[in-house]
This record gives structure tokens, C-alpha cells and sequence, in this order.
């Protein structure tokens, strides 16, 4: 789930960056998010490899980028999130980020335990 879910978003950040260059998250206004958003474009697909490699630094970083990932898209959309509710409901954004995000930290102390052994 790690691989599929990470390279989903290696593969939806490119498109942003082929679709709206360097300057694809300008709408959001934290600076913050835009250079974190960008850098997803090599963190994620590290995650993929170290994790794909059963390395233990692979979950530890799928763990740190998912939840600063899961923060930023709160942060971003929070906005448009508070003047429609329902958005949330939809099958792309915050509802499947969140819920990965959520899949990711439950199950990555077990793996590492599992890992060390």
C-alpha cells in the first residue's frame, strides 16, 4: 500500500509540475506549501525506493512526509473546506490523503517492529 499509495503521488505531483510548472501551487497562499508540494516530486518516490528496498529509513520517512503532506493540504484547503463541507466528501483530495495518511501511521510502528527483527 505504501508503494501504491506514494507513487500515486509522485506521479500526481509531476502532472501538477508538467501542467503548471514551477508555479503550480501558487494559488495556495503559504509559501511553506508550494516548495513542500514541489519537493514532493523527489521525496515521494525516495519513500518508494527505501521502502520498496524494506528499508526501516524508508518508513520512517513515508511516516514524516505523510504527515507534514496530510498538514499542508489541511492548511491549504482548509479555506474552501470551511465555506463547502461536503468537499471533503470528494473522492480526490483531503478524504483520500487523510485516510493514507491515517493507513500509513497505524501501521508504521508495526512494521518497524516487524522490520527490526
Amino acid at each position: 500500500m505504501y508503494l501504491i499509495g506514494f507513487a500515486q503521488g509522485t506521479g500526481a505531483h509531476i502532472g501538477d509540475l508538467a501542467h503548471g510548472g514551477i508555479h503550480a501551487y501558487s494559488s495556495l497562499p503559504q509559501s511553506w506549501i508550494q516548495v513542500f508540494f514541489v519537493s514532493l516530486v523527489v521525496l515521494d518516490p525516495l519513500v518508494v525506493v527505501l521502502v520498496a528496498f524494506v528499508l526501516r529509513a524508508g518508513i520512517w520517512l513515508a511516516a514524516g512526509v505523510i504527515v507534514l503532506d496530510v498538514a499542508a493540504n489541511w492548511t491549504g484547503r482548509w479555506p474552501s473546506l470551511h465555506e463547502d463541507p461536503a468537499r471533503l466528501l470528494r473522492p480526490v483530495g483531503l478524504l483520500p490523503i487523510t485516510l493514507f495518511g491515517v493507513f500509513v501511521l497505524v501501521t508504521a510502528l508495526p512494521l518497524l517492529r516487524v522490520m527490526s527483527h
